[in-house]
């Protein structure tokens, strides 16, 4: 496993007055640091820290966002009333509703 593979952010933290290193697949785990770079390479030392950790004592590690299949397609339950807004706003724009939501989704 590559741990470079995983998913790395980095944000500003206001609380802290500091750059915060981030990973979606620890969502437990950050770094603080004064600049963007020191943020992401702290988050990417206490990661590797960690799957280190995991491995020796056998635990299983989360597979890297990035090497994930996703299928394209999630199930979205809304109330029938929104359900049928959505249908008449695809239908007078001449798409299908997946499309109109897909395009909702991704604005």
């Amino acid at each position: 496993m590559n741990i470079k593979h995983f998913a790395y952010r980095v944000t500003w933290s206001p609380e802290d007055d500091k750059h915060l290193g981030l990973c979606a697949e620890f969502t437990s785990l950050s770094w603080r640091a004064k600049t963007p770079e020191a943020a992401l390479k702290g988050i990417g030392k206490v990661v590797a820290d960690v799957v280190a950790d995991m491995q020796a004592s056998g635990e299983p590690v989360p597979e890297p966002m990035a090497e994930k299949h996703y299928s394209g397609e999630f199930r979205v339950r809304i109330p029938p009333q929104l359900h049928r807004n959505l249908a008449m706003m695809a239908a007078e724009q001449e798409v299908s509703l997946n499309r109109l939501a897909s395009a909702k989704l991704a604005a």
